[in-house]
């Protein structure tokens, strides 16, 4: 069993920047990648960044690479997703994730086994 725990959500102008984090927990922890997707309204959610415990290794949708950052404290067990030149678009419920699986199926909502509650994010034009 894994537990996540969101927070840093909340409002900010576009342009504007966020750090989210997760903390996580659970006996099987390191077998998992840690990702976050997002949801918004009206729309499915999508991958959004993922990241490895063990060496970092990291991978991040088309849309928010060069502006999204992922990384991990593993003494604290807590993932971050910086997130910086936000835009009204990037408006969503931004949900942690643990992953199971390689890299390259990382974006399927099908690799997730443990969701966090979600925090909202939202980008005022």
């Amino acid at each position: 069993q894994v537990q996540l725990v969101e927070s840093g959500g909340g409002l900010v102008q576009a342009g504007g920047s966020l750090r989210l984090s997760c903390a996580a927990s659970g006996r099987t922890l390191r077998s998992y990648a840690m990702g976050w997707f997002r949801q918004a309204p009206g729309k499915e959610r999508e991958f959004v960044a993922a990241i490895t415990w063990s060496v970092g290794n990291t991978r991040s949708a088309d849309s928010v690479k060069g502006r999204f950052t992922i990384s991990r404290d593993n003494a604290k067990n807590t993932v971050y997703l910086q997130m910086n030149s936000l835009k009204p678009e990037d408006t969503a419920v931004y949900y942690c994730a643990a992953l199971r699986g390689l890299p390259n199926f990382w974006h399927r909502l099908t690799s997730v086994d443990y969701w966090g509650q979600g925090t909202q994010v939202t980008v005022s034009s």
